[in-house]
């Protein structure tokens, strides 16, 4: 038997992957650490999601005291990858990405017996992300002192924002919802890294599908797509409930400043220089929903006045 071995150069997750063909038969190999707990929850997530009838890889073998999941090789033909393709063909396969959302949303929190998950989105971690942007993004990449982010950010605002999301009714949400993390398969979409699994909104990943800083959507796309979503969860003809779009932004606002928080940490801690370029695609994205946040006007303008070509391996 001839087998080749190809490692995977894949994200912040602290996994490794490995791409094994053999007799024309392609398989991942991953091993992981338990420095992160949720990677220990990825088997048995899979095969949760794969009964609730979304599109997962299959696992073959999973070992879990060397770290080791042998599973389905779903491809590397990501969401991504399609960025620069026509808008009917982007279309299609982000209605089909927003259809396997539907199952994960409306079906996955009826099942019983659910695996382990992490921890739910509740007012802790709303404000953990929050504390996140502000030292990995605010300071460590553009430097700002307490006081000019004190003087341009109401914090007790912040405080309500994740109180009011955490009284918010929950589903199961992908924590992770982007476009790297969608592989199309034979015109199929199939979802991978779901350990982040957990209760929270469906607003969540929907902002982290439609602003997510590896792509491009226009405004007008993130509305078609918002509708197809709406149509699919409601019926046709439905009717946008009213706090639908304030919750939907300020899902996008933690999203968005979780991303920003992970770029600064994954550069300037872990030494991955390459995420640092997204906070200048991802800071615009967070200012247009700041923007529409009354309170929270006077960030926005903060944020508009900083340095977005900053030098980043200039603060290492």
């Amino acid at each position: 038997m001839s087998v080749s071995v190809a490692l995977i150069e894949k994200g912040g997750s602290g996994r490794k992957f490995w791409r094994l063909a053999m007799d024309g038969r392609s398989l991942i190999l991953v091993r992981y650490s338990g420095e992160r707990p949720e990677n220990r929850y990825y088997v048995a997530i899979a095969q949760f999601l794969s009964k609730v009838g979304v599109r997962v890889p299959e696992i073959h073998f999973h070992d879990d005291l060397e770290g080791l999941i042998l599973m389905e090789d779903a491809g590397h033909d990501d969401l991504r990858s399609h960025c620069d393709a026509p808008w009917f063909e982007r279309r299609a396969l982000y209605e089909r990405t927003l259809d396997q959302a539907l199952i994960l949303h409306t079906r996955a929190h009826l099942v019983p017996d659910r695996p382990s998950l992490q921890q739910e989105f509740n007012a802790p971690l709303y404000r953990w992300e929050q504390d996140y942007f502000i030292q990995h993004c605010l300071q460590r990449h553009f430097g700002l002192t307490d006081e000019a982010i004190n003087a341009h950010l109401n914090r007790d605002y912040l405080v309500t924002i994740a109180d009011r999301l955490a009284a918010e009714p929950r589903c199961l949400v992908h924590r992770d919802f982007q476009s790297q993390n969608v592989i199309i398969r034979g015109g199929q979409i199939c979802l991978i890294d779901f350990q982040g699994l957990r209760p929270g909104l469906a607003q969540y990943d929907l902002a982290s599908l439609l602003l997510d800083p590896y792509v491009n959507l226009s405004a007008p796309e993130r509305e078609e797509l918002l509708a197809h979503y709406l149509s699919g969860l409601h019926g046709a003809g439905y009717q946008e409930a009213a706090d639908f779009r304030a919750v939907y932004d300020l899902c996008a606002m933690q999203r968005l400043m979780q991303a920003l928080g992970a770029y600064g940490k994954l550069g300037y801690v872990d030494g991955k220089y390459d995420f640092l370029e997204h906070i200048s695609i991802a800071m615009p994205r967070l200012i247009e929903i700041l923007q529409r946040i009354s309170e929270m006007q006077k960030l926005a303008d903060l944020l508009q006045s900083l340095p977005l070509n900053l030098n980043s391996h200039a603060q290492i």
